[in-house]
Protein backbone atom coordinates (compact mmCIF):
# COMPACT_ATOMS: atom_id res chain seq x y z
CA UNK A 1 0.00 0.00 0.00
CA UNK A 2 1.25 3.49 -0.86
CA UNK A 3 0.08 6.17 1.57
CA UNK A 4 0.81 9.86 2.01
CA UNK A 5 0.29 11.36 -1.44
CA UNK A 6 -2.97 12.84 -2.74
CA UNK A 7 -3.36 10.03 -5.23
CA UNK A 8 -2.81 9.00 -8.82
CA UNK A 9 -2.94 9.52 -11.77
CA UNK A 10 -0.44 12.23 -10.84
CA UNK A 11 -1.75 15.79 -10.99
CA UNK A 12 -0.19 17.63 -8.06
CA UNK A 13 3.50 17.22 -7.37
CA UNK A 14 6.61 15.13 -6.87
CA UNK A 15 5.19 12.51 -4.50
CA UNK A 16 2.23 11.85 -6.79
CA UNK A 17 4.50 11.47 -9.81
CA UNK A 18 6.75 9.12 -7.88
CA UNK A 19 3.81 7.06 -6.57
CA UNK A 20 2.48 6.63 -10.11
CA UNK A 21 5.85 5.57 -11.49
CA UNK A 22 6.55 3.14 -8.65
CA UNK A 23 3.06 1.62 -8.72
CA UNK A 24 3.17 0.99 -12.47
CA UNK A 25 6.69 -0.43 -12.18
CA UNK A 26 5.75 -2.84 -9.39
CA UNK A 27 2.53 -4.00 -11.05
CA UNK A 28 4.52 -4.82 -14.18
CA UNK A 29 6.82 -6.93 -11.99
CA UNK A 30 4.06 -8.96 -10.41
CA UNK A 31 3.13 -7.00 -7.30
CA UNK A 32 -0.38 -6.18 -6.23
CA UNK A 33 -0.33 -2.46 -5.46
CA UNK A 34 -2.84 -0.15 -3.81
CA UNK A 35 -2.52 3.65 -3.74
CA UNK A 36 -4.63 5.74 -1.36
CA UNK A 37 -6.31 8.68 -3.12
CA UNK A 38 -7.87 11.68 -1.40
CA UNK A 39 -11.38 12.56 -2.56
CA UNK A 40 -12.87 15.71 -1.02
CA UNK A 41 -16.67 15.68 -0.95
CA UNK A 42 -19.44 17.78 0.58
CA UNK A 43 -20.82 14.80 2.48
CA UNK A 44 -19.21 11.42 2.96
CA UNK A 45 -21.28 8.81 1.17
CA UNK A 46 -18.90 5.88 0.98
CA UNK A 47 -15.79 6.38 3.05
CA UNK A 48 -13.64 3.78 1.28
CA UNK A 49 -14.07 2.52 -2.27
CA UNK A 50 -11.70 0.85 -4.71
CA UNK A 51 -11.25 1.47 -8.41
CA UNK A 52 -8.74 -0.11 -10.78
CA UNK A 53 -6.45 1.89 -13.03
CA UNK A 54 -3.81 0.17 -15.17
CA UNK A 55 -3.72 -2.77 -12.79
CA UNK A 56 -3.38 -0.60 -9.65
CA UNK A 57 -5.99 -0.51 -6.88
CA UNK A 58 -6.93 3.13 -6.38
CA UNK A 59 -8.29 3.19 -2.84
CA UNK A 60 -10.52 6.25 -2.73
CA UNK A 61 -10.94 7.87 0.69
CA UNK A 62 -13.76 10.41 1.00
CA UNK A 63 -13.22 13.34 3.37
CA UNK A 64 -15.79 16.07 3.99
CA UNK A 65 -13.38 18.79 5.06
CA UNK A 66 -10.76 21.10 3.61
CA UNK A 67 -7.21 22.33 4.13
CA UNK A 68 -4.95 20.71 6.74
CA UNK A 69 -7.91 18.98 8.42
CA UNK A 70 -8.76 17.20 5.17
CA UNK A 71 -5.18 15.94 4.94
CA UNK A 72 -5.22 14.63 8.52
CA UNK A 73 -8.61 12.99 7.98
CA UNK A 74 -7.31 11.37 4.81
CA UNK A 75 -4.15 10.14 6.53
CA UNK A 76 -6.09 8.73 9.47
CA UNK A 77 -8.61 6.81 7.39
CA UNK A 78 -5.87 5.56 5.05
CA UNK A 79 -3.97 4.12 8.00
CA UNK A 80 -7.09 2.49 9.45
CA UNK A 81 -7.84 0.84 6.12
CA UNK A 82 -4.23 -0.16 5.39
CA UNK A 83 -3.96 -1.82 8.79
CA UNK A 84 -6.51 -4.44 7.78
CA UNK A 85 -4.79 -5.26 4.48
CA UNK A 86 -1.65 -7.30 3.95
CA UNK A 87 1.72 -6.36 2.53
CA UNK A 88 4.14 -3.50 3.05
CA UNK A 89 3.01 0.07 3.73
CA UNK A 90 5.11 2.67 1.93
CA UNK A 91 4.40 6.08 3.49
CA UNK A 92 5.38 9.25 1.60
CA UNK A 93 6.25 11.99 4.06
CA UNK A 94 5.83 12.14 7.82
CA UNK A 95 3.30 14.94 8.30
CA UNK A 96 0.67 12.47 9.51
CA UNK A 97 3.06 10.10 11.28
CA UNK A 98 1.05 10.39 14.49
CA UNK A 99 -1.18 7.67 13.02
CA UNK A 100 1.62 5.26 12.08
CA UNK A 101 1.92 3.47 15.44
CA UNK A 102 -1.49 1.94 14.69
CA UNK A 103 0.04 0.21 11.64
CA UNK A 104 2.80 -1.25 13.78
CA UNK A 105 0.34 -2.42 16.42
CA UNK A 106 -1.57 -4.25 13.68
CA UNK A 107 1.60 -5.97 12.48
CA UNK A 108 2.14 -4.06 9.24
CA UNK A 109 5.61 -3.48 7.81
CA UNK A 110 6.25 0.24 7.33
CA UNK A 111 8.73 2.03 5.04
CA UNK A 112 8.68 5.84 5.18
CA UNK A 113 10.15 8.27 2.68
CA UNK A 114 11.07 11.05 5.11
CA UNK A 115 11.06 13.84 2.47
CA UNK A 116 12.68 17.11 3.63
CA UNK A 117 13.22 18.61 7.07
CA UNK A 118 9.82 20.28 7.14
CA UNK A 119 10.07 21.75 10.63
CA UNK A 120 13.02 23.91 9.55
CA UNK A 121 11.02 25.84 6.98
CA UNK A 122 10.69 29.48 8.10
CA UNK A 123 7.20 29.83 6.62
CA UNK A 124 5.67 27.75 9.43
CA UNK A 125 4.60 29.11 12.80
CA UNK A 126 6.28 27.65 15.89
CA UNK A 127 3.27 25.43 16.78
CA UNK A 128 3.27 23.98 13.25
CA UNK A 129 7.03 23.44 13.39
CA UNK A 130 6.60 21.63 16.70
CA UNK A 131 3.95 19.39 15.10
CA UNK A 132 6.31 18.46 12.26
CA UNK A 133 9.22 17.92 14.65
CA UNK A 134 7.20 15.50 16.78
CA UNK A 135 5.89 13.67 13.72
CA UNK A 136 9.42 13.31 12.34
CA UNK A 137 10.45 11.49 15.52
CA UNK A 138 7.32 9.32 15.47
CA UNK A 139 7.95 8.31 11.85
CA UNK A 140 11.62 7.64 12.54
CA UNK A 141 10.87 5.19 15.36
CA UNK A 142 7.63 3.69 14.03
CA UNK A 143 8.97 2.77 10.58
CA UNK A 144 10.93 -0.40 9.95
CA UNK A 145 12.94 1.41 7.26
CA UNK A 146 13.57 5.10 6.51
CA UNK A 147 14.21 6.40 2.99
CA UNK A 148 16.26 9.56 2.52
CA UNK A 149 16.31 11.10 -0.94
CA UNK A 150 19.61 12.92 -0.32
CA UNK A 151 22.80 12.13 1.64
CA UNK A 152 22.31 15.22 3.84
CA UNK A 153 18.82 14.01 4.73
CA UNK A 154 20.33 10.63 5.62
CA UNK A 155 22.83 12.42 7.88
CA UNK A 156 19.98 14.19 9.61
CA UNK A 157 17.96 10.99 10.04
CA UNK A 158 21.01 9.32 11.56
CA UNK A 159 20.50 11.63 14.55
CA UNK A 160 17.15 9.89 15.04
CA UNK A 161 17.87 6.25 14.10
CA UNK A 162 20.98 4.11 13.50
CA UNK A 163 22.24 4.31 9.92
CA UNK A 164 21.48 0.63 9.36
CA UNK A 165 17.77 1.58 9.38
CA UNK A 166 18.25 4.21 6.64
CA UNK A 167 18.51 3.82 2.87
CA UNK A 168 19.41 6.71 0.55
CA UNK A 169 17.40 6.64 -2.69
CA UNK A 170 17.12 9.75 -4.85
CA UNK A 171 14.24 11.03 -6.97
CA UNK A 172 14.10 10.16 -10.65
CA UNK A 173 13.30 11.72 -13.99
CA UNK A 174 13.05 11.04 -17.71
CA UNK A 175 15.26 12.39 -20.48
CA UNK A 176 13.74 15.25 -22.48
CA UNK A 177 15.36 15.83 -25.85
CA UNK A 178 12.74 18.07 -27.43
CA UNK A 179 9.42 19.80 -26.79
CA UNK A 180 6.80 21.54 -28.88
CA UNK A 181 7.49 25.31 -28.66
CA UNK A 182 3.83 26.16 -29.35
CA UNK A 183 2.92 26.74 -25.65
CA UNK A 184 5.51 29.54 -25.56
CA UNK A 185 3.58 31.62 -28.08
CA UNK A 186 0.66 32.15 -25.71
CA UNK A 187 3.07 33.69 -23.19
CA UNK A 188 4.90 35.81 -25.75
CA UNK A 189 8.14 33.88 -25.29
CA UNK A 190 10.97 33.06 -27.68
CA UNK A 191 13.13 29.96 -27.16
CA UNK A 192 16.45 30.67 -25.39
CA UNK A 193 15.39 34.23 -24.57
CA UNK A 194 13.87 33.66 -21.14
CA UNK A 195 14.66 32.19 -17.74
CA UNK A 196 12.19 30.03 -15.82
CA UNK A 197 11.46 29.33 -12.16
CA UNK A 198 9.07 26.52 -11.17
CA UNK A 199 8.42 26.49 -7.43
CA UNK A 200 6.03 27.37 -4.65
CA UNK A 201 6.10 31.10 -4.00
CA UNK A 202 7.69 30.91 -0.56
CA UNK A 203 10.55 32.70 1.25
CA UNK A 204 12.68 29.57 1.57
CA UNK A 205 12.57 29.21 -2.22
CA UNK A 206 14.10 32.69 -2.69
CA UNK A 207 11.53 33.76 -5.28
CA UNK A 208 11.77 37.42 -4.17
CA UNK A 209 15.57 37.31 -4.44
CA UNK A 210 15.35 35.91 -7.98
CA UNK A 211 12.79 38.47 -9.12
CA UNK A 212 14.66 41.40 -7.56
CA UNK A 213 17.97 40.32 -9.07
CA UNK A 214 16.48 39.93 -12.55
CA UNK A 215 14.50 43.18 -12.36
CA UNK A 216 17.33 45.55 -11.34
CA UNK A 217 17.90 46.53 -14.94
CA UNK A 218 16.53 46.07 -18.43
CA UNK A 219 17.36 42.59 -19.79
CA UNK A 220 15.62 42.39 -23.18
CA UNK A 221 14.72 38.90 -21.97
CA UNK A 222 11.93 37.49 -19.82
CA UNK A 223 11.76 35.75 -16.48
CA UNK A 224 8.84 33.31 -16.18
CA UNK A 225 7.82 32.56 -12.59
CA UNK A 226 5.44 29.61 -12.34
CA UNK A 227 3.54 29.31 -9.07
CA UNK A 228 0.27 30.06 -7.33
CA UNK A 229 -0.18 33.56 -5.92
CA UNK A 230 -2.64 34.09 -3.07
CA UNK A 231 -4.39 37.46 -2.71
CA UNK A 232 -3.53 39.07 0.61
CA UNK A 233 -0.29 37.09 1.06
CA UNK A 234 2.41 39.65 1.95
CA UNK A 235 5.28 37.69 0.46
CA UNK A 236 3.39 37.13 -2.78
CA UNK A 237 2.57 40.85 -2.94
CA UNK A 238 6.25 41.71 -2.40
CA UNK A 239 7.30 39.42 -5.26
CA UNK A 240 4.86 41.08 -7.64
CA UNK A 241 5.85 44.56 -6.52
CA UNK A 242 9.55 43.81 -7.14
CA UNK A 243 8.98 42.60 -10.70
CA UNK A 244 9.80 44.60 -13.79
CA UNK A 245 7.57 44.40 -16.85
CA UNK A 246 9.88 41.69 -18.18
CA UNK A 247 8.73 39.24 -15.48
CA UNK A 248 5.78 37.02 -16.40
CA UNK A 249 3.54 35.37 -13.79
CA UNK A 250 1.43 32.73 -15.60
CA UNK A 251 0.23 31.11 -12.35
CA UNK A 252 0.58 27.47 -11.42
CA UNK A 253 0.71 25.32 -14.57
CA UNK A 254 0.32 21.55 -14.23
CA UNK A 255 -0.24 20.62 -17.88
CA UNK A 256 2.81 18.42 -18.61
CA UNK A 257 3.36 19.47 -22.23
CA UNK A 258 3.39 23.16 -21.31
CA UNK A 259 5.76 22.70 -18.38
CA UNK A 260 8.06 20.55 -20.51
CA UNK A 261 8.10 23.17 -23.23
CA UNK A 262 8.92 25.95 -20.76
CA UNK A 263 11.80 23.93 -19.32
CA UNK A 264 13.19 22.63 -22.59
CA UNK A 265 13.38 26.00 -24.37
CA UNK A 266 14.57 28.12 -21.44
CA UNK A 267 17.97 29.79 -21.43
CA UNK A 268 18.36 28.57 -17.85
CA UNK A 269 16.36 27.25 -14.92
CA UNK A 270 16.42 29.25 -11.67
CA UNK A 271 16.25 27.25 -8.43
CA UNK A 272 16.19 29.14 -5.15
CA UNK A 273 15.32 26.31 -2.77
CA UNK A 274 17.21 26.34 0.52
CA UNK A 275 15.53 23.53 2.49
CA UNK A 276 14.93 19.98 1.33
CA UNK A 277 16.62 17.01 -0.21
CA UNK A 278 16.68 15.99 -3.86
CA UNK A 279 14.11 18.40 -5.27
CA UNK A 280 11.98 16.91 -8.09
CA UNK A 281 11.85 20.15 -10.06
CA UNK A 282 15.65 20.43 -10.05
CA UNK A 283 15.99 16.81 -11.19
CA UNK A 284 13.52 17.44 -14.02
CA UNK A 285 15.50 20.53 -15.04
CA UNK A 286 18.67 18.42 -15.29
CA UNK A 287 16.89 15.83 -17.41
CA UNK A 288 15.71 18.69 -19.67
CA UNK A 289 19.32 19.74 -20.17
CA UNK A 290 18.86 23.09 -18.47
CA UNK A 291 21.69 25.29 -17.38
CA UNK A 292 20.89 25.83 -13.69
CA UNK A 293 21.24 28.90 -11.49
CA UNK A 294 20.73 27.59 -7.95
CA UNK A 295 21.02 28.74 -4.37
CA UNK A 296 24.37 27.58 -3.00
CA UNK A 297 23.67 24.94 -0.36
CA UNK A 298 24.62 21.25 0.07
CA UNK A 299 21.23 20.01 -1.14
CA UNK A 300 21.42 21.80 -4.48
CA UNK A 301 25.15 21.27 -5.06
CA UNK A 302 24.88 17.52 -4.56
CA UNK A 303 21.90 17.31 -6.90
CA UNK A 304 22.98 19.63 -9.73
CA UNK A 305 26.74 19.07 -9.47
CA UNK A 306 29.70 21.44 -9.53
CA UNK A 307 29.28 22.54 -13.15
CA UNK A 308 26.20 24.69 -12.60
CA UNK A 309 26.00 28.33 -11.47
CA UNK A 310 25.34 29.17 -7.81
CA UNK A 311 24.39 32.24 -5.75
CA UNK A 312 24.19 32.99 -2.05
CA UNK A 313 22.54 36.41 -1.87
CA UNK A 314 20.99 39.15 -4.00
CA UNK A 315 24.21 40.53 -5.57
CA UNK A 316 25.61 37.09 -6.40
CA UNK A 317 22.22 36.10 -7.83
CA UNK A 318 22.31 39.14 -10.13
CA UNK A 319 25.83 38.23 -11.27
CA UNK A 320 24.75 34.65 -11.97
CA UNK A 321 21.78 35.81 -14.03
CA UNK A 322 23.97 38.21 -16.02
CA UNK A 323 26.43 35.39 -16.67
CA UNK A 324 23.87 32.95 -18.11
CA UNK A 325 22.27 35.67 -20.22
CA UNK A 326 25.56 36.78 -21.77
CA UNK A 327 27.93 33.78 -21.82
CA UNK A 328 26.98 31.20 -24.46
CA UNK A 329 29.96 28.95 -23.65
CA UNK A 330 29.03 28.87 -19.94
CA UNK A 331 25.47 27.89 -20.77
CA UNK A 332 26.59 25.19 -23.23
CA UNK A 333 28.89 23.62 -20.62
CA UNK A 334 26.20 23.70 -17.96
CA UNK A 335 23.64 22.13 -20.28
CA UNK A 336 26.00 19.29 -21.19
CA UNK A 337 26.83 18.71 -17.53
CA UNK A 338 23.12 18.63 -16.65
CA UNK A 339 22.47 15.75 -19.06
CA UNK A 340 25.44 13.80 -17.71
CA UNK A 341 24.50 14.37 -14.07
CA UNK A 342 20.88 13.31 -14.64
CA UNK A 343 21.87 10.09 -16.41
CA UNK A 344 24.43 9.18 -13.75
CA UNK A 345 22.37 9.83 -10.63
CA UNK A 346 18.65 10.18 -11.33
CA UNK A 347 17.51 7.33 -13.56
CA UNK A 348 14.01 6.08 -12.69
CA UNK A 349 15.00 2.51 -13.47
CA UNK A 350 17.69 2.26 -10.80
CA UNK A 351 15.61 4.21 -8.26
CA UNK A 352 12.49 2.07 -8.66
CA UNK A 353 14.54 -1.12 -8.40
CA UNK A 354 16.03 0.20 -5.15
CA UNK A 355 12.54 0.75 -3.71
CA UNK A 356 11.55 -2.75 -4.76
CA UNK A 357 14.55 -4.19 -2.94
CA UNK A 358 13.55 -2.37 0.24
CA UNK A 359 10.02 -3.76 0.06
CA UNK A 360 11.21 -7.26 -0.79
CA UNK A 361 13.49 -7.26 2.24
CA UNK A 362 10.53 -6.55 4.50
CA UNK A 363 8.35 -9.24 2.92
CA UNK A 364 11.10 -11.84 3.16
CA UNK A 365 10.72 -12.62 -0.54
CA UNK A 366 13.22 -12.46 -3.36
CA UNK A 367 12.89 -11.57 -7.02
CA UNK A 368 12.45 -14.65 -9.19
CA UNK A 369 13.08 -14.79 -12.94
CA UNK A 370 12.89 -11.00 -13.15
CA UNK A 371 9.53 -10.81 -11.39
CA UNK A 372 8.69 -10.77 -7.74
CA UNK A 373 6.58 -13.60 -6.44
CA UNK A 374 2.91 -12.97 -7.16
CA UNK A 375 2.00 -13.27 -3.49
CA UNK A 376 3.90 -10.08 -2.65
CA UNK A 377 1.92 -6.95 -2.01
CA UNK A 378 2.41 -3.24 -1.46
Amino acid sequence: MILGCRGIPAAHGGFETFAERLALFLVARGWRVGVYCQREVATVGRRISVETWRGIDLIQVEVASGGPKATLDFDAWSVVDAARRGGVCLVLGYNGAVFLPYLRLRGRKVVTNMDGIEWRRPKWSWPVRAWFWVNEWIAAWTSHRLIADHPRIADHLATRRPRRAIATIAYGGDPVSSADPAPLEALGLTPDRYLVSIARIEPDNNILTLVEAFSRRRRERHLVVLGHFIPGNRYHAAVRAAASDEVIFPGAIYEPATVQSLRCHARAYLHGHTVGGTNPSLVEALWSGNAVVAHDNPFNRHTAGEDQIYFSDGPSCERAIEAVLSDDALVARARCAAHIRAAQEFSWDSILHAYERECLALTGRKASSGLVQQAAGL
